[in-house]
């Protein structure tokens, strides 16, 4: 099953006691002007557009809850992936050159992460204490 960004904003839409319910927790329908409660572009209006479907559903959501679904999309998480591997390929390339400064026997014998900085830290001791001999 594909997740599209409409898919996740469209739940059920709301009934009509549920549209009048989220309207009146915000102090009422629109102002004079035509904007939702606060003047235009301001309070939890701000941002829909009266032909958008699934938006109205969206209002009396949590900060959090639009987030989390917003994360939800494929869209998201495909790029979220992409960062992640990106950071990851990264870091793993910071310690392939560590790895390579430090003097081990066999020199290819293959290192954790954790004792590459362990070694590390040994090596870079050992030469504080040869430039102070």
């Amino acid at each position: 099953m594909m997740l599209n960004s409409d898919a996740v904003d469209l739940d059920l839409p709301p009934t009509h006691s549920e549209t009048e319910s989220s309207f009146s927790d915000c102090g009422g329908g629109a102002g004079p002007d035509g904007a939702g409660p606060g003047g235009p572009g301001g309070g939890q209006a701000r941002g829909l557009e009266p032909g958008e479907p699934g938006r109205k559903d969206l209002q009396h959501l949590s900060r959090e809850e639009r987030r989390r679904r917003r994360r939800a999309t494929a869209k998201y998480r495909t790029a979220h992936a992409t960062r992640e591997r990106i950071r990851v390929e990264a870091f793993n390339l910071a310690f392939a050159e560590l790895r390579k400064l430090l003097p081990t026997l066999p020199p290819d014998k293959k290192l954790s992460k954790i004792e590459i900085l362990r070694l590390a830290i040994c090596y870079i001791s050992y030469l504080n204490h040869v430039l102070d001999v």
